[in-house]
């Protein structure tokens, strides 16, 4: 027979703060009467729950308004210095370190470049310096904030790759395309001397931390069910469904668009991210004759290729602009990004057919640059490979964020696990007992 869980009166308690927590979040400022309706829950308990909250101070007063005939309500909203979260974005260019407080603001940001296209770049970057730059770039927020450790309620970290969490290291990175196979990277930030053991991390795929962001503010809002790309050096995808709320990661830049095609990074031929991640798009430039500025970073070079395939209608070209001619368009440019519109499109029927999600969303910092006008290149693409059904029924766009999309998605996890308990912070382990016949203040401890 399976066991039989009952709810505790504590189980209820915490349940009532989550609900009323999140409501003030993502609806906030409100009056304790508009909370009842909202969350469900009965005056008293509200007035509970509301009266906990103002006592820790994890919910404020902010203002008020007329009622019909009556007292003023006072409206209520989450207050935002009761604590803060860090948000990290592991990049293939950078890695971004952002400090926000509870209702998400920044409150600032460090940023750690790493090797660029045009200075011999390795294929592996090295883990330790990757973990370095992160425990550096909290550090260096949280002296701008004046912070100290203790006051972080946990790490929320973007990075390629599947995510495996271990029982003895936590989470655990197997990203093949950077050389990072079974990579401990929560191990290796849990270095004593850093952030104290009760803070949490939370390591997820890249694509998740943007899908989550975008779900929970952006383009994404009030859809069922969505996917949401992620289009930089490589490209990846989160998938949003009923059964699965905060999404899924899946490797869908690994999807095989071509046998027996082009190399990719993870070793395989034929991957979708060999021919649409934007390395491998400023590789196939290269090939067919274009001609990126030498020693640029690849943000530089796609934007060099971008102005050479569509420059702006009617403009005279710019002194100093690329190309060296004198702005004149590159054939070889927008040859290379109209086959490279044809292969997202592809990828993505693959997305519509299988998910048959209401919407696409493009991010990721080439995704954005990329624009509005190549995106139409791929939805015309997407809808005449994908099955009529699901493709009459699926809206693709871009995504509303901007670059900063997976470092505030990254914040979202440590701030969901943080309601989840109820505004309750971790406690700290317990310190552990002295050995036998170790000597303490009182003496020496007998077995």
């Amino acid at each position: 027979m399976a066991a039989h869980h009952s709810r505790t009166v504590r189980d209820l308690r915490r349940e009532n703060r989550t609900a009323v927590l999140r409501r003030l979040f993502f609806d906030g400022p409100m009056s304790r009467l508009s909370l009842a309706p909202a969350t469900g829950l009965s005056s008293g308990s509200i007035s509970n729950v509301v009266t906990e909250l103002l006592t820790e101070g994890l919910v404020e007063e902010a203002g008020s308004v007329d009622s019909d005939g009556g007292r003023p309500r006072t409206l209520l909203r989450i207050a935002p210095r009761s604590g803060h979260l860090i948000g990290v974005d592991v990049g293939e260019t950078r890695v971004r370190v952002e400090l926000f407080d509870l209702s998400l603001a920044e409150q600032g940001r460090a940023e750690r470049p790493l090797p660029t296209r045009g200075t011999a770049r390795p294929d592996r970057y090295d883990s330790e310096l990757i973990a370095g730059h992160i425990r550096d770039g909290i550090t260096e927020v949280l002296n701008t904030a004046r912070l100290t450790p203790g006051q972080i309620l946990g790490v929320g970290i973007g990075t390629p790759g599947i995510i495996e969490h271990s029982e003895e290291d936590g989470a655990v990175v197997h990203c093949t395309p950077i050389g990072w196979e079974a990579v401990p990277l929560e191990r290796m930030l849990r270095r004593p001397g850093h952030l104290p053991q009760q803070v949490p991390y939370f390591i997820e795929n890249g694509a998740k931390t943007l899908g989550q962001a975008e779900m929970w503010f952006g383009a994404g809002r009030g859809a069922r069910s969505a996917v949401v790309v992620l289009f930089g050096s490589g490209v990846g995808a989160c998938v949003v469904t009923d059964d699965v709320e905060h999404g899924r990661a899946v490797e869908w830049g690994h999807l095989t668009v071509r046998v027996r095609g082009r190399r990719c990074r993870c070793g395989a031929l034929g991957c979708l991210e060999a021919y649409a991640g934007a390395e491998a798009l400023l590789e196939r430039w290269q090939e067919a004759g274009g001609q990126p500025p030498p020693d640029t970073d690849e943000e530089t070079a796609l934007t060099a290729m971008l102005a050479g395939a569509y420059p702006p209608d009617g403009a005279s070209p710019t002194a100093g602009a690329y190309p060296a001619d004198g702005g004149a368009p590159d054939p070889v440019a927008a040859a290379v990004l109209d086959e490279t519109a044809e292969y997202l499109g592809a990828g993505l029927s693959d997305l519509i057919n299988l998910f048959q999600p209401e919407r696409i969303l493009v991010g990721g910092w080439a995704g954005l640059q990329l624009g509005s006008r190549f995106l139409e290149s791929v939805r015309r693409h997407a809808l005449s490979y994908a099955l009529p059904y699901p493709s009459g029924r699926v809206g693709i766009d871009l995504g509303a964020l901007g670059p900063d999309a997976v470092t505030v998605g990254a914040a979202t996890l440590p701030l969901a696990d943080f309601f989840a308990r109820g505004g309750r912070r971790l406690p700290a382990p317990p310190v552990p007992e002295p050995a036998p016949g170790w000597r303490t203040s009182l003496g020496t401890r007998l077995v």
